[in-house]
């Protein structure tokens, strides 16, 4: 394992952060120089807001800028309110539908909320910042532009970057509005440079081109070298990309999922993945971390409860984590109806497939009926056989009805 000069960068090689940087040497020489001063280097991570939350495969760049924060130095998350407007070409097929001022502004709301429970904000010198690039690009002049920063690209370059490349290989046709996204990227990173003297981004391997396109445009516009560092895609022993639960998001504001859920994604983590969701998804300290990755057999349950605990505290603070954590002792050591279960409520009566599309747990009566087929749903805990059945008052147990999904998803319904 190589040692570096700056304590971030062997945070993040130590935790499983780090998959590429643009230039590791000149990155851990600027960093230990701004760590040896006490002068915060700045560092940006950007997200388009094309949702009115970030989702748990948005929190490994997250908790990335949250520990650059932690070694004393100052992030800075922008929103693409103007790059959401063309949308990035990264991982996509098609051009990503168009979103209207309304949404636009209710979704940056939401980010800048998903933002502030992994970091601190405020007037501080290593305090976080948010900006929006709407600002810079709103009043932007076509033909200025095209002539400053168009001829700093070359065409023959832009055709190779994967985000481009990819979509052509697959004979997906790609607009000339999202050939241009990397323009866009790049500007926004030497308009922080400017502003705040930003000289580095955090991002997700996928944004790999985008950076570059960053980086290539400081050196030639502003003779300054910008650092681009990028973390592995996370998946698990699967190889599937984490973030998603049975095809739902796990998403990080409780509007969109409750502490319990969230609770719950981590505690199910496959055994294999406890070690790196360890190093990850909490804070705690890496001798901790080999203890408890060390954990075999039933043991290994011990290890998750903590994850689970720790990551949820991050996101949703610790009263809802303990919150949490007690509802799922109640309901699945106790066999108790745990008090922070899902919950949704019927004037008088429901049909059982209204009742687990309303939960969420199916996505649709298709998907109900599926699994009914399969004795995957029950009520009280008996398994359900009727895919027509409608629940009433009748089937009140001890003042609730209890409705799950195989052995780890349950919720309430309340009749009124």
């Amino acid at each position: 394992m190589t040692l570096f000069k700056s304590e971030f960068l062997n945070i993040m090689q130590e935790r499983g952060f780090y998959n590429q940087c643009t230039n590791e040497q000149g990155f851990d020489e600027y960093l230990a120089d701004c760590e040896k001063k006490g002068i915060p280097a700045v560092g940006y991570l950007g997200s388009d807001p094309t949702g009115d939350s970030l989702h748990v495969g948005h929190i490994v760049p997250l908790m990335m800028l949250r520990w650059f924060q932690k070694c004393g130095h100052k992030p800075l998350t922008l929103v693409g309110g103007a790059t959401a407007r063309i949308g990035d070409p990264s991982g996509k097929d098609k051009l990503r539908p168009f979103l209207d001022e309304e949404t636009l502004n209710s979704n940056i709301q939401g980010l800048k909320k998903s933002f502030m429970k992994f970091l601190t904000f405020g007037d501080g010198k290593n305090d976080a910042i948010m900006v929006d690039n709407y600002d810079w690009f709103k009043s932007i002049n076509y033909l200025e532009f095209l002539r400053d920063i168009g001829t700093c690209y070359s065409v023959n370059r832009m055709l190779t970057m994967d985000s481009v490349k990819s979509r052509l290989e697959r004979e997906q046709p790609m607009s000339f509005l999202e050939f241009n996204y990397m323009l866009l990227q790049g500007y926004d990173f030497c308009v922080l440079l400017q502003k705040y003297g930003c000289r580095a981004q955090i991002a997700g391997a996928d944004q790999w081109g985008n950076i570059v396109s960053g980086t290539e445009l400081g050196r030639r516009r502003f003779d300054t070298e910008l650092f681009g560092f990028t973390s592995p895609i996370i998946t698990d022993s699967n190889g599937k990309k984490m973030g998603k639960s049975e095809g739902n998001a796990v998403w990080i504001n409780e509007e969109k999922l409750s502490s319990y859920d969230y609770y719950q994604y981590f505690r199910n983590i496959g055994d294999k993945e406890i070690g790196k969701c360890l190093r990850i998804y909490t804070d705690l300290p890496m001798e901790e971390v080999y203890k408890l990755e060390k954990l075999q057999d039933k043991e290994i349950n011990e290890a998750k409860k903590i994850l689970a605990f720790e990551a949820t505290k991050i996101c949703r603070g610790e009263e809802e984590a303990k919150t949490a954590q007690q509802t799922a002792i109640e309901t699945f050591e106790k066999g108790l109806i745990g008090g922070d279960l899902p919950t949704i409520t019927a004037s008088s009566s429901i049909s059982v497939l209204d009742a687990f599309v309303e939960l969420g747990f199916v996505s649709s009566k298709g998907e109900a009926r599926r699994l009914i087929k399969q004795s995957g749903l029950k009520l009280n805990d008996k398994t359900i056989t009727e895919e027509n059945y409608v629940i009433t008052e009748k089937d009140i147990v001890d003042g609730n009805i209890k409705l799950s999904q195989g052995k780890k998803k349950h919720g309430i319904l309340i009749i009124k």
